[in-house]
């Protein structure tokens, strides 16, 4: 299932949760998509990066998943872990304002992190997106980064959300951050998740928060700290500078959902060959504002093949 043949290095390693998300608009129509951590490997494929997944995937999407991956030559997965039963269900109601609102319907229990550790051998770059909160534990996640012998992209997402079923996710402070981050190269936030993890998940972090988090991280020996400010880009902090990737064009946005998983895989592809963090945000908001024009992840995958065209 899934063999391909191989590809150009380099390899990437992608830790995250396949799901099924139902998005819903207070002013448009409902509709389903696969989602969570194959927008990343959609967009790594896309651009012609090798890609291994870790993750599980129940019953009832592999059929779907199978389908959606067929002609992506660069995929690989071997590392995907199957599971029985019902896989991760998402609803996501995006409101006219204000910040998403999130319910998990079910979820696939944690990966195997032996059968992981097994799969870092001969990776470039691996990047772990906390799609649902319930891929490692801290202890799980410690193993593997220890073992990484490649620079670590840490996308902290859903580990700001309460672990709960049924009913909207909460935000939630996530004192223990800098044990997830510490050993990683690269992490990525956006404003509330920053918040969650300076103490203050009610709020939503201002520029000067934003600021004294990213002294916080670098601290901590990261090479650069990206966040994501919607419309307004990213913000990418390094130990030498501050640098704002601000999108080159206004656009009329179709579905938001995924564009900082699309960032994440662009920027992450191009610093795997040398970009610097400033060239990789740029290369990362360009490509997520075009994202925010489509929807789902066959066009997250058509688009990045795309842009790997014209370059």
């Amino acid at each position: 299932m899934f063999e391909k043949s191989s590809s150009p290095r380099p390899v990437f390693g992608l830790i995250g949760t396949i799901s099924r998300d139902e998005i819903r608009r207070e002013d448009g129509p409902v509709f389903e998509n696969l989602g969570g951590a194959l927008y990343q490997a959609a967009t790594l494929c896309g651009l012609g990066e090798e890609t291994r997944l870790f993750a599980r995937l129940a019953d009832d999407m592999a059929a779907e998943v199978e389908s959606l991956v067929a002609d992506w030559d660069a995929f690989r997965g071997e590392g995907i872990q199957k599971a029985a039963g019902a896989g991760n269900r998402v609803s996501l109601l995006y409101p006219r304002e204000g910040e998403r609102v999130e319910i998990l319907r079910s979820a696939v229990s944690a990966l195997n992190p032996e059968n992981v550790l097994i799969g870092l051998t001969g990776l470039s770059f691996l990047i772990m997106v906390v799609n649902s909160g319930y891929e490692l534990d801290l202890g799980a996640w410690r193993r593997i980064l220890d073992a990484a012998g490649c620079p670590v992209w840490l996308d902290i997402h859903s580990l700001t959300l309460e672990r709960v079923l049924g009913r909207p996710r909460t935000y939630r402070a996530v004192p223990e951050w800098e044990d997830w981050a510490l050993g990683t190269a690269y992490l990525q936030a956006n404003r509330k998740e920053v918040a969650c993890m300076l103490g203050t998940p009610e709020q939503e972090a201002g520029n000067e928060e934003i600021r004294a988090f990213c002294r916080r991280a670098l601290d901590l020996g990261l090479k650069a700290v990206f966040v994501t400010l919607g419309r307004e880009g990213a913000l990418v902090a390094t130990p030498e500078a501050e640098i704002m990737a601000r999108p080159a064009r206004d656009v009329e946005v179709m579905d938001t959902t995924g564009c900082g998983d699309v960032f994440c895989a662009a920027a992450a592809s191009v610093l795997s060959r040398g970009a610097s963090p400033g060239e990789a945000a740029r290369f990362g908001t360009d490509l997520a504002s075009r994202a925010a024009q489509v929807a789902g992840v066959r066009a997250a995958y058509e688009l990045a093949q795309k842009i790997a065209r014209l370059s």
